[in-house]
């Protein structure tokens, strides 16, 4: 067996998340699909992590094995865009080691939050508008307290198969520009619907809903009730992730 590392971006607007759902579109279905009959094998593609349904990766990368090598990654990346439409794009195919996992390898993961700050046509499909505008500041305030915690029961969709809550936040922050609010989270590992229960959670501490130190104590509860409600997917990016450094591609 070969492995692969595909590096590719895509819009969830259509698809019900990256994973395979019972009679449903999904961004692994529709992989796996295109590139077992170009490369006439079942292929099995295994990602990155899970988005939710609707929301966006503007950076994923996955991996697949196959019982023969590419000889032309560039030319099967080239026929995999043409097979999977215009909301998967693909920017790159190389070999790895056997032992590189696009999901078990990865150091970090890197989300972003679009809120818009007016209503504007042009970004209403991927951005949120949220009335009245929070506070910032006291987001950012807020935001320092993630530090603090490991485990993020009180974020986590209920009934999941994770064997353990904890993840270690490495950045988290607000900033503000003309036309928008762009939250950015960085961490080893995300739970299921985490990003969007912290932002609907410090959108209650800037619409001085809750206080930073109730923001504590919600973390503390480890109970997922006592948390804001989970903001819309759409809105929603996951756009980095890294690797070790020794984690090089075999051949260009």
């Amino acid at each position: 067996m070969t492995r692969y590392f595909i590096e590719l971006a895509y819009n969830g607007s259509s698809y019900h998340g990256w994973q395979i759902q019972p009679d449903a579109s999904s961004v692994q279905g529709e992989l796996n699909r295109a590139l077992s009959i170009l490369l006439r094998e079942e292929i099995d593609v295994v990602g990155a992590g899970r988005t939710d349904t609707g929301v966006h990766a503007s950076f994923y990368v996955a991996h697949f094995d196959c019982t023969k090598p590419v000889a032309t990654p560039e030319q099967l990346a080239y026929k995999l865009n043409r097979m999977t439409g215009k909301d998967i794009a693909i920017s790159r195919i190389y070999q790895v080691a056997p032992n590189r996992h696009a999901r078990f390898s990865a150091l970090s993961r890197t989300y972003k939050y679009y809120i818009d700050k007016q209503k504007n046509p042009f970004t209403c499909d991927y951005a949120w508008k949220v009335f009245p505008l929070p506070d910032v500041r006291k987001m950012n305030e807020a935001c320092r307290a993630l530090f603090d915690y490991t485990d993020f029961t009180s974020f986590s969709k209920l009934h999941t198969d994770a064997k353990t809550n904890d993840c270690t936040i490495m950045e988290a922050h607000w900033e503000e520009t003309d036309a928008q609010l762009v939250f950015t989270i960085k961490a080893n590992r995300f739970l299921r619907n985490m990003v969007r229960a912290i932002v609907g959670t410090l959108l209650e501490v800037g619409q001085g809903k809750l206080t930073v130190e109730e923001f504590r104590k919600i973390i503390e509860s480890k109970d997922r009730c006592q948390a804001g409600s989970s903001v819309p997917g759409h809105a929603l990016f996951l756009c980095d992730i890294t690797y070790p450094e020794n984690e090089i591609q075999i051949q260009k």
